[in-house]
C-alpha cells in the first residue's frame, strides 16, 4: 500500500486501485475533505484557494482533478502552474487566499505525488488541523455546491516574477555585490520547477549559470533527493571545470545543498548554518531547527550571542516554535531555509540569495567558508521493528537508560553528550526506529548509532 496519508498531506504512487495509491478518486476526496476543513475553519472567507505544482508527469493529471474538485466544492481556484513549494505558500498570502495545495511529492522518485495542505497564511496545517482533514476524509463528510454556487477558474503566472522580486528587496540580500563578485556556477535542477524559475532568479543576481537537468519535464535524470550519492553528475563538472560553486534543488525547490568549487559537497546540514551565520552577523537573534538537525546550528548561534531552540520533526513544527522564540532565522538540516524575514517556510530561493551574498562579502571561495564552521558529521541508521513491537515503551525505557544525560523527549528519544549526539524516532508511516546521530567524525557517529540499535535490540 502506498497511499500514505498524514497530517502533512496525502502523498502516494500513482496508478493502481482505489484505496491504495494516489489515484483519481482518492485525490477528490482528500481535496473535498480539506476544502470542507477550510470552509468550516472560517479564518478567510474569500472563497479562493490557489494550486501550483512541480513538473512531475503525473501533475496535470492530479492539477486538474483538484482544481475540479474546488470548482465543485463552491471555491474559485487560482491556479499558478508550474511553481517551487515556497513561492505557492507566497501566493497564499498575496492573493488574499483562503488556502492552498502544492502538488508535490518533493524528493520523492518520479511515480509519486502528493498534495500538501496550506492554511490562509500559506503555512501548512498544524497536526490537530491536518487530523480534522483526514476525518473528514474518512467520514466522507462533505457536500459539493450546486450549479448556481460551483467556483471559478483562473490561471496567473505572475507569482514567478513576484517571488523573485520579493527576494531581490530582502534586506540582507545584497544584489549588487552579488554582482560585482561575477559568480559562474553548476545547477541542478532535477527536470523540474528549479529549472524555470532559478535562471531568472540567477540572472537579476548577475550570476552566469550553466544548468544540469534543467529541463522541467518531470523525468528526474537521477534520484531526486539532493544527497551526495545522487550528485555525481555535478560534482565532477565542478572537480572539471572553471566554476565558483554548486547549487542543488529538489524538485519543489524548498531544500537546497551547496557544492564546492572543487567537487566536495558543502554539506547539506551545513546550507542552513551558512546562511543563519551570516543573518546572524547582521540581526542577531534566537535560532531554531529540529531535533535531527546539526549541533552546529547551535554552536554558530551561541558564537553570535543569541539562543538556539530545537523543536519536534516537521516543518510545521519549527516555524511554530521560530514564532515562540521571536527566532530570526530557523529550518531543517536537510537544506531547508525558513527566514521569517521572507516567509515562514523553506525556501531554496531566499537560501541562494543570502548565501551569495555572504560569499560576495566575504570575497572567499566555498571551501574557505565551510572550514570556518564546526566540523561535525552526521549517520543516519534505522532498526527494523515487529508490527506488533510497542515502540513508545522501547522509547520510554532508552530514555530511563540515559536519563543521567541531557534527554529531550519532544519527538522520540534524543540523547546529548559532550560533543555528540543521538536522537531515535518512531517512523510514522511503517514499523521502524530512526536512529540519527552526529559526533566529530563519521566514524564515531556511527558507532553511536549501532551503540543504541543495540541496545534497542537488547530489549526486545
Amino acid at each position: 500500500m502506498t497511499l500514505i496519508k498524514s497530517i502533512s498531506g496525502i502523498r502516494g504512487t500513482i496508478g493502481g486501485p482505489a484505496g491504495d495509491t494516489l489515484n483519481p478518486l482518492d485525490i477528490v476526496k482528500f481535496t473535498s475533505a480539506y476544502a470542507t476543513f477550510i470552509r468550516r475553519s472560517a479564518k478567510s472567507q474569500n472563497n479562493r484557494i490557489v494550486v501550483g505544482r512541480d513538473a512531475r508527469i503525473s501533475g496535470e493529471m492530479v492539477k486538474n482533478v483538484v482544481c475540479g474538485t474546488l470548482m465543485g466544492m463552491g471555491y474559485d481556484v487560482v491556479n499558478i502552474g508550474l511553481a517551487t513549494t515556497p513561492t505557492t505558500e507566497l501566493a497564499v498570502r498575496w492573493l488574499e487566499a483562503d488556502g492552498g495545495i502544492i502538488i508535490t511529492a518533493s524528493h520523492n522518485p518520479r511515480h509519486w505525488n502528493a498534495l500538501k495542505l496550506l492554511n490562509n497564511e500559506g503555512e501548512f496545517l498544524n497536526k490537530a488541523e491536518g487530523e480534522e482533514v483526514l476525518a473528514i476524509a474518512e467520514a466522507e463528510d462533505f457536500c459539493f455546491a450546486d450549479v448556481d454556487h460551483m467556483g471559478h477558474y483562473c490561471e496567473d503566472n505572475t507569482i514567478n516574477r513576484r517571488h523573485i522580486e520579493s527576494v531581490l528587496a530582502l534586506e540582507l540580500v545584497d544584489a549588487e555585490a552579488v554582482k560585482k563578485a561575477g559568480f559562474r556556477v553548476v545547477v541542478d535542477s532535477i527536470n523540474s520547477v528549479g529549472g524555470i524559475i532559478l535562471p531568472d532568479l540567477l540572472k537579476a543576481l548577475g550570476v552566469e549559470a550553466k544548468f544540469l537537468n534543467g529541463e522541467a519535464n518531470g523525468d528526474f535524470a537521477h534520484n531526486p533527493e539532493p544527497l551526495k550519492q545522487n550528485l555525481g553528475g555535478i560534482m565532477d563538472e565542478l572537480k572539471n571545470g572553471n566554476y565558483d560553486m554548486g547549487i542543488v534543488v529538489d524538485p519543489d525547490v524548498d531544500r537546497l545543498a551547496f557544492i564546492q568549487e572543487d567537487g566536495e559537497m558543502f554539506g547539506e546540514e551545513y546550507t542552513l548554518v551558512s546562511v543563519a551565520d551570516y543573518v546572524l552577523s547582521h540581526t542577531p537573534g534566537n535560532t531554531v531547527s529540529n531535533l535531527s538537525s546539526t549541533r552546529a546550528l547551535r554552536d554558530v548561534t551561541e558564537c553570535r550571542g543569541g539562543k538556539y531552540c530545537a523543536s519536534a520533526v516537521g516543518e510545521v513544527n519549527v516555524t511554530t516554535l521560530i514564532k515562540e522564540v521571536g527566532a530570526v532565522i530557523g529550518g531543517e538540516g536537510n537544506g531547508g531555509v525558513i527566514y521569517p524575514a521572507s516567509h515562514y517556510g523553506r525556501d531554496a530561493l531566499v537560501g541562494i540569495a543570502l548565501f551569495l551574498t555572504q560569499l560576495a562579502q566575504k570575497g572567499v571561495k566555498v571551501s574557505e567558508l565551510r572550514k570556518t564552521y564546526p566540523n561535525y558529521f552526521m549517520a543516519k541508521n534505522r532498526i527494523d521493528l515487529q508490527p506488533t513491537t510497542n515502540v513508545d515503551a522501547i522509547l520510554e525505557k532508552v530514555k530511563e537508560l540515559y536519563k543521567n544525560e541531557q534527554v529531550n523527549d519532544i519527538d522520540g528519544v534524543k540523547i546529548d553528550f559532550a560533543d555528540r549526539w543521538v536522537h531515535l524516532r518512531k517512523s510514522n508511516t511503517e514499523p521502524i526506529i530512526r536512529v540519527y546521530s552526529e559526533a566529530p567524525t563519521a566514524e564515531e557517529a556511527d558507532a553511536l548509532g549501532k551503540q543504541l540499535m543495540k541496545v534497542v535490540y537488547d530489549m526486545q
